[in-house]
């Protein structure tokens, strides 16, 4: 048996562009890519904590450094600038892999800065 298992999340990123014209996927800088071990192309669920919106594309490179998160076609009518979002990225797990399993969790600022990386979640209390 495989698990869906969360593989890495970038939590409360602020969209910098939302780019109707431009061909569908979601634009992420590069180091943040690389911090979260996702990989270009690779399918990701995006969380609008602004509008409440979900749905699913897939991650493309942009410029390291430029702490670019850009929504492109379909899905810009979903986000817009300095929306609010939540990306994550799933992969399937077997039981023995389970054992030793922690996700990549990469917390940014309001200006896509990293403020702290993690492997767990804080239990949410009563």
């Amino acid at each position: 048996m495989h698990l869906t298992m969360l593989k890495a999340k970038l939590h409360r990123a602020r969209v910098t562009h939302s780019e109707l014209e431009y061909e569908g996927s979601c634009a992420i800088d590069g180091k943040l890519l690389d911090l979260a071990g996702i990989r270009e192309y690779e399918q990701i669920q995006i969380y609008n904590v602004t509008n409440g919106e979900r749905f699913t594309t897939y991650a493309i490179r942009a410029e390291d450094g430029s702490r670019i998160i850009s929504i492109n076609g379909a899905a810009a009518h979903k986000a817009s600038p300095r929306d609010v979002i939540i990306i994550c990225a799933f992969v399937g797990l077997s039981q023995q892999e389970l054992a030793t399993y922690k996700p990549t969790l990469v917390y940014l600022d309001e200006n896509n800065n990293v403020i702290r990386t993690a492997n767990t979640i804080p239990v949410q209390a009563a």
